[in-house]
């Protein structure tokens, strides 16, 4: 891989609204981690829901209230954080463009599941009281790849637009596709990464499927990037660089359930992460994993980073933020971004479905 820098990050928690309250919230300098505040969801309330939700969000101090009406959650989480990735890493200032102009911005983002809540919600007017009152504005908000492209109408951005949708694996997968399209030319700066939002229609689909466990978090994790040498050659700070990436699939023995955690996929990911790479296990010095309290995933995870990394530090950012699903690899790359150290750090990821990523990045000292 191409080396590409992350010159920026634009971070919407469970810790607030912008990368300095993302920090601060990790590394123990603001208040408890989540779950410390009630949800702002009252069904969900009255159930004694534990979620890892942004507290008193409100978009309208970064981005203003015009237009803001119709959107759903997921769209103003992603707004916010595309807006503060573009004015750190200075593309933009005041919201004109600054270092590069609209064509050469492009925007490739992950949900698991953004369209649940308008779909939800939708069904349920339509169900308790009429077709004939349903909102038609609101309907845009049930096509999953809408919030994306929300950002590339809000910001004027007129290079590529992709929606990544492949359950906790698929923010990874995105930092990817992003840095083969700045490798091909396709644009000189993309902001890449995902977001989920918290809705009933979610915690009810995990619950039923027996997944209580999971601690469910939201938020909006975008990383501005751009090719390493054209970044520090116009003055922009390096975060960190991604330097590997893997993927595989585990297709399971005959008979095998569908939701199944893919050792063998995630230890072929890791594998070729570090090949990607052009490194060697041993100079790894952070792994970053997808533990998140799924028992038999969690135990999968832990196996091959030992059998693959040896005894490597290892830390599991869900803890913090909870399970953001679709936003979770670049959460984690957030994390590690965040965390004192430098060196070579490690994120993998394993979907519900056999399916595997793993992540290479190089922290700045």
């Amino acid at each position: 891989m191409k080396p590409v820098a992350i010159t920026a990050w634009g971070v919407v928690s469970t810790f607030g609204v912008g990368w300095d309250a993302f920090r601060a919230g990790i590394t123990g300098e603001a208040g408890a981690a989540f779950g410390s505040a009630p949800t702002a969801l009252p069904s969900l309330a009255g159930l004694g829901v534990r979620a890892a939700e942004v507290a008193s969000f409100d978009p309208r101090p970064i981005v203003g209230d015009k237009g803001l009406r119709n959107n759903d959650r997921l769209t103003k989480l992603l707004l916010v954080a595309a807006r503060l990735g573009l004015e750190a890493a200075g593309l933009k200032r005041e919201g004109a463009f600054a270092a590069l102009g609209a064509d050469d911005i492009g925007v490739c983002g992950s949900t698991a599941y953004g369209s649940l809540e308008a779909i939800h919600e939708l069904h349920t007017v339509a169900l308790r009281e009429d077709p004939r009152y349903l909102n038609p504005a609101r309907f845009p908000n049930t096509v999953i790849n809408s919030s994306v492209g929300y950002v590339s109408i809000w910001e004027e951005l007129r290079a590529l637009n992709a929606t990544v949708t492949n359950g906790p694996t698929g923010a990874l997968d995105a930092l990817d596709a992003a840095c083969t399209w700045i490798a091909a030319g396709r644009a000189k700066a993309v902001l890449a990464g995902g977001a989920e939002a918290l809705s009933e229609g979610l915690w009810q689909g995990f619950r039923r499927a027996g997944a209580e466990a999971l601690t469910l978090g939201e938020g909006a994790c975008l990383a501005v990037l751009e090719d390493e040498a054209a970044a520090r050659a116009r003055g922009a700070t390096v975060h960190a660089v991604i330097a590997g990436y893997g993927s595989a699939f585990d297709p399971g023995d005959e008979g095998t359930t569908m939701v199944r955690a893919g050792r063998g996929a995630l230890e072929r990911a890791l594998r070729l992460a570090l090949a990607d790479a052009g490194i060697e296990a041993s100079e790894v010095t952070l792994a970053l994993t997808g533990r998140s309290g799924l028992a038999s995933f969690d135990a999968a995870e832990r196996e091959v980073i030992a059998a693959v990394l040896g005894d490597v530090p290892a830390v599991a950012p869900k803890e913090w933020i909870g399970e953001t699903l679709g936003a979770a690899g670049a959460f984690a790359v957030a994390f590690g971004c965040a965390v004192s150290g430098a060196g070579y750090a490690v994120v993998t990821s394993l979907g519900f479905y056999g399916n595997a990523s793993a992540l290479v990045f190089r922290r700045a000292e």
